[in-house]
């Protein structure tokens, strides 16, 4: 069989100038430098061109498209000349579902369902479909380790669109055979993540002499993976042979879950404030997030035994490198902060940031 990884391919990623997007694009950029990239985003407040390096934007194998994949003639056109869709196009933020979930249908199911149909219309053309779906899907944990047959039982708007976006490709490789592999994803960090997510907020929080905020007891734990872990999954994903990954869905994941409290913990430790300032009230807490997940961590052991894939980043490790960015990248995030928090409301119809 001819090694596709020996010849040159194009490359669409939807959603590549967010924060997953953007750091795969450069991991594949390095590793690829023959393959063309097409990213396709709307540039949303979660999408920044600041996320493609220079180098990226000036190279005659990459092409930039503005656009929105529920726009189906643009994803037609993009898609067909394709060799490779990797779909990570989404809205993400659950404390923004819970806000306002009605865009997070549109984007997270339609667009999905746009790229899908492309995907059937040209599948003489497109040899692998990767759709980036999240370990959301699972809700809590009804074991230690959840592994890709555990009931899908989302807890959030955002985390039920993306559940019906995972059943919708499952649905599409079940119909026309689409060349479809779903990778649940939990939770992720690193660079140029926006400062909404847990970890950047923190950070952020702690730079400029923020208390950190929690959400209720800061006990519930999540699984944390660095960024370019999930890279190399996508990379073993896309050119394995098409028997070992094809309509099937992998959990990418650490398989241990981080509390809240712990990192909020880190993050004091790991950053000094830029003024110095070590008293007052360090950390508060709010009231526990509608949908909140309480324990979540993946078992990853389908992944390893057909790929050999395995984390190699640990959390703290991780940590690290993300703390080291976010110090010496305070322009890119600095316009960012005010939308760091959205108003949810409780019972009893309170409000609160969160």
């Amino acid at each position: 069989m001819t090694n596709m990884a020996s010849q040159s391919k194009t490359v669409l990623i939807t959603g590549g100038a967010g924060f997953v997007g953007s750091n795969v694009l450069a991991y594949f950029f390095r590793k690829y430098p023959d393959y063309h990239y097409v990213v396709l985003d709307a540039l949303t407040y979660a999408g920044d061109m600041r996320d493609i390096t220079e180098e990226i934007q000036k190279s005659r194998n990459f092409t930039f498209v503005k656009g929105d994949v529920r726009d189906k003639k643009v994803v037609d056109d993009l898609v067909a000349k394709a060799d490779y869709v990797i779909h990570f196009a989404a809205e993400t933020h659950v404390a923004r579902s819970i806000a306002d979930g009605e865009i997070f249908f549109e984007t997270n199911v339609l667009g999905t369902e746009r790229v899908a149909t492309a995907v059937h219309r040209n599948r003489d053309k497109v040899e692998r479909f990767i759709h980036f779906s999240t370990s959301e899907v699972y809700g809590t944990a009804e074991s230690e380790l959840i592994d890709e047959n555990h009931p899908l039982n989302p807890q959030s708007p955002y985390a039920a669109s993306k559940t019906g976006a995972d059943r919708l490709i499952y649905a599409y490789h079940m119909s026309y055979q689409i060349p479809s592999v779903i990778i649940r994803s939990f939770n992720l960090f690193g660079p140029r993540q926006h400062p909404e997510k847990v970890i950047p907020r923190f950070i952020t929080s702690r730079i400029i002499g923020e208390p950190l905020t929690v959400h209720g007891t800061g006990e519930s734990q999540r699984d944390f993976t660095y960024v370019d872990d999930v890279a190399r999954a996508i990379d073993l994903v896309l050119h394995a042979s098409a028997e070992k990954v094809v309509g099937e869905v992998f959990n990418v994941g650490n398989g241990r879950g981080v509390s809240i409290k712990y990192i909020a913990n880190l993050v004091l430790k790991m950053v000094e404030p830029v003024n110095g300032a070590k008293g007052g009230v360090q950390v508060v807490s709010t009231s526990d997030r509608p949908g909140q997940v309480s324990r979540h961590a993946a078992d990853f052991k389908k992944i390893k035994t057909a790929l050999g894939w395995q984390p190699r980043t640990t959390f703290e490790d991780g940590m690290r490198l993300t703390v080291d960015w976010y110090k010496q990248n305070r322009s890119w995030w600095e316009d960012k902060l005010k939308m760091k928090q959205v108003p949810i409301e409780l019972k009893k119809g309170r409000v609160e940031m969160q």
